[in-house]
């Protein structure tokens, strides 16, 4: 079974993170890992954190000579602002004073009602999305098994505020390039990602925040996958908890779900052909997933982001301990986490994949998942 855990404070010492079920074989470098997270500090709309994080991870555990070894791998990135929050992040009774303005729309408010909490950083610490960090370390040792079974997942935005992408003709190939030349929005579109920047620039100026839409892509994925016999196999419905998990993000659409939902039938289906010895279908409306099963088809995932909750203008709240109306809490933030979610959210549909996957093709070593994965092609029309 493939599983992780992360654990970690926003300003703690570190962020650490435990991943379990990574078959032996698996050649992994701490160079992989980085690059992916190098791809979470890029993007406009960074806040002052950026310039102080290095997220250099370490190994600790489950991987030697470079090569996993079937034992659960632990992986720890510290937190170089902790020197900076030492005084905050006390851990003795009775050192810092509480924050008690928690802010709208983050877990604030909530997570203090469910623990009986009057110090909103007990929350806030968890909730941040400087855990994804750790999601991202792991996604890229995912990645890389995934890549041995000729699986790839790339990500682009497709839109920051107002401002969207209005093509929808593109290949994988072109999706790399257009990203790697601009990791600053990482639009594939030259023009639209000018524009995207323009508005994060204004919303900057006015202290608001922006949210956007990400587009997730997974080619090469084959038929089979997840169940259509229980609710919670359906793999659709595990690709939308999983990437709904991740901070800020409050919808997900696989193929053109929303878009589906206006037309009539016969408009929406993906009909079945059969050449050169394969199945194919000519359109991918259902986003390469039907009855909860893969259909071979890339799956397409559409991931929907609210703007974040901490505004330079404060909006109004309650003192949770005065129970007076005042401005809520503000820290530095980012203004718009949309170009940096991206790896985010391929990590959490890699993870997704990877755990359908080894769930059908598993064993406890690499060449032998691969032998499985190729019998299993051998023997249909795939």
């Amino acid at each position: 079974m493939l599983r992780f855990l992360t654990a970690g404070e926003s300003h703690g010492k570190a962020i650490v993170a435990i991943l379990e079920g990574i078959p032996s074989g698996l050649e992994i470098t701490v160079e992989e890992i980085q690059t992916d997270l190098d791809k979470r500090r890029m993007g406009a709309g960074r806040g002052g954190r950026g310039l102080i994080e290095s997220d250099k991870v370490e190994i600790l555990s489950g991987i030697r000579n470079g090569i996993t070894i079937g034992s659960p791998i632990s992986l720890l990135i510290p937190n170089l602002d902790y020197s900076n929050w030492k005084n905050q992040m006390a851990e003795k009774k009775g050192i810092v004073m509480p924050i008690s303005n928690p802010r709208p729309g983050h877990a604030d408010m909530a997570g203090s009602l469910k623990y009986g909490f009057n110090d909103v950083r007990n929350v806030l610490e968890r909730a941040s999305a400087r855990e994804t960090v750790a999601r991202v370390a792991v996604g890229a040792i995912v990645r890389k098994l995934l890549k041995e079974l000729n699986i790839r997942v790339l990500s682009h935005t497709i839109a920051i505020g107002k401002i969207t992408l209005d093509k929808f003709e593109y290949s994988l190939s072109n999706v790399e390039k257009y990203v790697k030349k601009d990791p600053i929005t990482r639009c594939i579109d030259h023009n639209t990602a000018i524009k995207m920047q323009k508005e994060i620039f204004t919303a900057t100026k006015n202290k608001d925040t922006l949210g956007g839409v990400i587009e997730v892509i997974a080619h090469g994925v084959p038929p089979g996958l997840g169940s259509y016999v229980h609710y919670d196999r359906k793999l659709d419905a595990r690709i939308a908890f999983s990437l709904m998990s991740i901070p800020s993000v409050k919808a997900v659409e696989i193929g053109d779900g929303i878009r589906n939902s206006s037309k009539v039938g016969s408009h929406v289906q993906d009909e079945i052909f059969y050449e050169k010895s394969k199945y194919i279908r000519k359109t991918n409306h259902a986003g390469g997933l039907e009855g909860g099963v893969t259909n071979g088809e890339d799956i397409i995932c559409h991931i929907f982001l609210k703007p974040i909750s901490t505004i330079g203008v404060p909006l109004k709240t309650v003192n949770i301990i005065t129970k007076k109306q005042v401005n809520a809490l503000t820290e530095r933030s980012d203004i718009c986490v949309v170009p940096r979610a991206g790896i985010v959210c391929e990590s959490m549909l890699i993870f997704t994949i990877a755990e359908s996957f080894l769930e059908k093709f598993g064993q406890d070593n690499l060449n032998d998942i691969k032998n499985n994965f190729a019998n299993y092609i051998n023997s249909r029309d795939i």
